[in-house]
């Protein structure tokens, strides 16, 4: 079987795409659906980078074309011919079009453990529950956010006078160790999964 091709989604600062490309991931395309940072770290790590700038379909409004904007993400994935989409901090939820290109090879991570504390909120919601550990969850993506099934997670504790900003700095380094092993576990399996999810 040929190699596997990563793409990463990105949104913001690409601290998880620095540990990705630090554990030698073998990331093909870095996705963003917005201006980041995350972008220049690929670009200077000599990864391709795409730009589906979601303004283009609407915003942050609205207005927002969910399904135009996930049919343009899915043409680009498939245009660089990659196998496993990787989730790091994408801003943006995909539609249908997305999961019937890739099934089972869309992964994310989340910082909490799942189920407890799915979507945009999850720091700000342990705290505000008062529980004494939280941590990050590697899922599989589906089109119901954040209720794939998990393949990791790791514990994080609560400590006493944590902050959004603080606890979840913790969890992110936490991500960034977990989050490159697993898709590289994920990766090593490659050779049991059916042939039909790979178009090479």
């Amino acid at each position: 079987m040929t190699a596997v091709r990563v793409a990463v989604l990105v949104s913001g600062t690409g601290s998880i795409l620095d540990a990705m490309l630090a554990e030698d991931v073998p990331v093909v395309l870095v996705l963003a659906d917005r201006a980041c940072r995350a972008l220049e770290v690929a670009a200077a790590a000599g990864v391709a980078v795409e730009l589906v700038d979601r303004r283009a379909f609407g915003g942050f409004g609205s207005d927002f074309d969910r399904p135009a904007f996930t049919r343009r993400v899915t043409g680009v994935l498939e245009a660089h011919d990659v196998d496993l989409v990787a989730m790091a901090g994408f801003g943006t939820v995909l539609d249908q079009p997305v999961h019937d290109a890739f099934p089972d090879r869309i992964l994310n991570t989340h910082p909490a453990l799942l189920p407890a504390f799915p979507g945009w909120h999850a720091v700000a919601e342990a705290l505000e529950a008062g529980v004494a550990v939280t941590g990050c969850t590697v899922h599989l993506a589906t089109l119901e956010v954040d209720a794939g099934r998990t393949l990791a997670q790791e514990v994080v504790p609560v400590l006493p006078g944590d902050t959004v900003e603080t606890l979840h700095e913790r969890i992110k380094r936490c991500e960034r160790q977990l989050y490159p092993r697993v898709i590289k576990e994920y990766i090593s399996e490659a050779s049991s999964w059916p042939e039909a999810r790979f178009r090479r």
